[in-house]
């Protein structure tokens, strides 16, 4: 065939000029010109539509990155995150590598506003506040968005520095309060208001202040824990004829110290906020923040890692929340536990006086609900420590302070006193006094009682020593009211309402017929009062120490009795001297009335008129202290017996000489006296009339001793009615 082709192509040329295919190319390519002007248009119109159908082709399939910086706006905007992550997470999936530039620059987009929608995410995690449901789906969030950093430390950072926050703003709005209430207080004294006026601005004044208090910073009342203030007015009565009212109740904030209504709202603020802040750092712990596509990107390994290595920085975070709320309480409470430099930024306070006992039992009572509620979260014992310390200072604080108060309280006991004596030559103080220690004993019982975790309130020496002196010093404060009392000048004391005990004995006269009380009686009263504190009293109050755990109430007791003993021998002696001294100075004129002479007297007739005044008047101090108190007549009786023999004695023994009827005249009174108060006799008054009597000369003749014994029963059976209250008092002493 090639051969055959050559030799037509070597004739063709020879004799024809050309190819001789050159006509039929040439007509052909004739042909298609004409073919192309015929149909040109045809298939412009062809390839466009094939060009767009192409397009469209590529649309249709690739739409999903084409809508997807659209549709990502959209569902930012209505809040479906959940939506935007997903198709995020297809678009990287399929277009994060691609190479064509149109899926290159969509693509681009998508990243700009997922990366807005990051800063967005993370805005609204460390927005506060907020509910630990929302910060843990933030974090979630941010975590499939790969977001750079650590969102969720950054989250616990921002929680951190909020809480703080708030607590220093709770303590600023209250110390202003404090100092609004005050200038309002003083403006109404300084005003001269009517009541309506006054009522209007006061009920003005608790708006503002609760407006105040509530205004959205501090707003933690959708908390569902219980208010302590609203638990403790259900099961305590913290004060004397009172109790707390509900702590939501505006009147009882107004009534409360500011101090107190602060501790309240700053415990609450921290048991609210401090459970999800912890709950949060668990859940970063553990890595329960995370989703599954975290857990299989290996996020959460990572997480867990970053966790481990934060433990300390985070201990140091609740760390500052203890301190702080420790110590803003101590500067409300306790300004003088805290240093100078902690006093400026943790107190502030006006500090006119200190709380009383019952408010820092109120005030313990709050934070003890708060440790417990915090320990419930299984924080480490270690961190809560703090708040163990500062329970125990109030503790002891409290401790202190209600025996300062008691000690206050007992001094104005004085005020108290009726004079309405017993039949037992008892007032009402002693009793008083018994039920105003255990009164305090009582409220401090809660205080005393040691929660689990809580120490001892006694197991520092110092606070032992300091318990310990001013319970000294209540008692001391009582035996200052009685020796006050006893010793007042008359005009000082008011008797209008004195009475005494209808079963009192009262057969020389009533008090109660007096139109006041003398210094004498009030000494008896007093000395009755001391003798029943010291059988009594003072060791039933100790017993109520032991029980409630006091250390060295045995001190207490002697220091006490010791005391009380002084005074009731002060008082004892004062009254012997009121009553004894009359009596003898009275002997020596007695007898030696009329010019008497013991060396030239006559025949004895009988006991004469000064003997029988002395024992008149022996038998009225008998009466007096009988009337008040029948168990003091045989120490003031001994004791008068005492001074009215040795004053005899010594007159007798400085007589030079007796006549005969001189000595018998001497036999007759010092006997007759002797008698007479045989059973107030001593070893002591025994030995002055033995004295006495040996001092006389001796009856030799039995007519000289039986006219002793005439005159002797003659003056016994003439004084028998003045006489028989010795022998009442006799048998009434042998009872007892």
């Amino acid at each position: 065939i090639p051969a055959i082709h050559q030799k037509l192509e070597a004739d063709g040329t020879e004799k024809v000029e050309g190819s001789m295919t050159q006509k039929l190319e040439n007509v052909l390519n004739r042909a298609s010109n004409t073919a192309d002007t015929l149909f040109q248009e045809v298939l412009g119109r062809k390839d466009k539509a094939d060009s767009t159908r192409n397009a469209l082709n590529v649309l249709q399939r690739f739409k999903f990155l084409f809508n997807l910086p659209l549709n990502i706006e959209r569902n930012i905007q209505k809040g479906d995150y959940d939506v935007v992550i997903n198709d995020y997470e297809k678009a990287k999936s399929l277009f994060g590598k691609t190479e064509v530039q149109v899926f290159k620059k969509y693509y681009a987009e998508v990243e700009t506003r997922i990366e807005a929608l990051r800063e967005l995410l993370l805005d609204k995690l460390l927005e506060t506040p907020s509910t630990l449901h929302d910060q843990k789906r933030y974090i979630r969030y941010l975590s499939d968005l790969h977001a750079p950093g650590d969102p969720a430390w950054q989250c616990i950072g921002a929680q951190h520095q909020w809480i703080l926050q708030l607590m220093h703003n709770c303590k600023e709005s209250y110390v202003k309060e404090q100092k609004g209430k005050d200038t309002f207080l003083f403006y109404l004294h300084t005003h001269t208001h009517t009541h309506t006026h006054t009522y209007i601005y006061i009920y003005v004044y608790m708006y503002i202040c609760n407006a105040l208090l509530h205004s959205p910073m501090l707003d933690l009342d959708s908390d569902v824990r219980p208010s302590p203030i609203g638990h403790l007015s259900q099961t305590a009565s913290l004060k004397r004829g009172s109790s707390f009212q509900s702590g939501r109740d505006d009147a009882w904030r107004y009534k409360a110290p500011q101090q107190v209504v602060f501790v309240e709202k700053l415990t609450k603020l921290v048991v609210s906020q401090l459970p999800n802040f912890w709950k949060l750092w668990v859940s970063y712990v553990n890595g329960s923040l995370f989703s599954e596509t975290a857990e299989k990107s290996g996020q959460m390994e990572r997480s867990k890692k970053n966790a481990r290595q934060r433990q300390n920085d985070f201990k140091k975070m609740i760390q500052e929340v203890m301190h702080s709320l420790v110590k803003l309480i101590r500067g409300a409470l306790l300004p003088f536990s805290l240093r100078e430099g902690e006093l400026r930024q943790y107190g502030g306070w006006e500090m006119k006086s200190e709380l009383s006992g019952q408010w820092l039992t109120h005030v313990i009572q709050t934070v003890r609900l708060s440790s417990e509620s915090l320990t419930a979260l299984e924080i480490p014992n270690d961190m809560l420590q703090i708040i163990q310390d500062l329970i125990l200072d109030l503790r002891v604080r409290c401790i202190l302070v209600t025996l300062q108060h008691t000690a206050e309280d007992i001094k104005r006991l004085a005020e108290k006193e009726d004079w309405v004596v017993d039949n037992e030559g008892l007032t009402s103080l002693p009793s008083q006094f018994e039920q105003c220690i255990i009164h305090s004993l009582q409220s401090l019982k809660t205080v005393l009682d040691c929660k689990p975790g809580e120490a001892s309130v006694f197991q520092q020496q110092k606070t032992q020593e300091d318990v310990c002196q001013l319970s000294i010093g209540i008692m001391q404060g009582f035996i200052d009211c009685l020796e006050q009392l006893s010793t007042k000048p008359d005009g000082d004391i008011d008797t209008s309402h004195l009475s005494v005990d209808v079963s009192s004995p009262d057969l020389f006269g009533s008090i109660h017929e007096e139109s006041s009380l003398s210094s004498e009686q009030r000494l008896l009263i007093a000395l009755s009062n001391c003798r029943y504190l010291e059988r009594h009293t003072f060791l039933n109050i100790a017993e109520h120490f032991e029980k409630h755990g006091f250390q060295g109430v045995d001190k207490i007791t002697q220091v006490s009795m010791e005391s009380l003993k002084e005074l009731d021998q002060r008082l004892f002696e004062m009254y012997i001297e009121f009553k004894a001294d009359p009596i003898v100075g009275s002997l020596e004129p007695g007898i030696y009335a009329g010019y008497f002479d013991w060396k030239d007297c006559l025949v004895p007739t009988g006991v004469r008129n000064y003997l029988k005044e002395a024992l008149v008047n022996i038998i009225a101090v008998h009466a007096e202290v009988f009337t008040i108190s029948k168990d003091l007549v045989p120490r003031v009786m001994s004791r008068v017996v005492e001074a009215v023999s040795e004053e005899l004695s010594r007159l007798m023994q400085c007589v030079s000489s007796f006549s005969k009827n001189g000595a018998l005249q001497a036999k007759l009174e010092i006997c007759a006296l002797r008698d007479t108060v045989a059973i107030y006799l001593t070893p002591e008054s025994k030995s002055s009339f033995k004295q006495a009597l040996e001092s006389l000369p001796q009856l030799s003749s039995g007519t000289d001793r039986k006219l002793l014994e005439e005159l002797l029963n003659k003056f016994k059976s003439s004084m028998h009615l003045q006489l028989t209250c010795f022998q009442a008092s006799s048998s009434a002493m042998m009872k007892t």
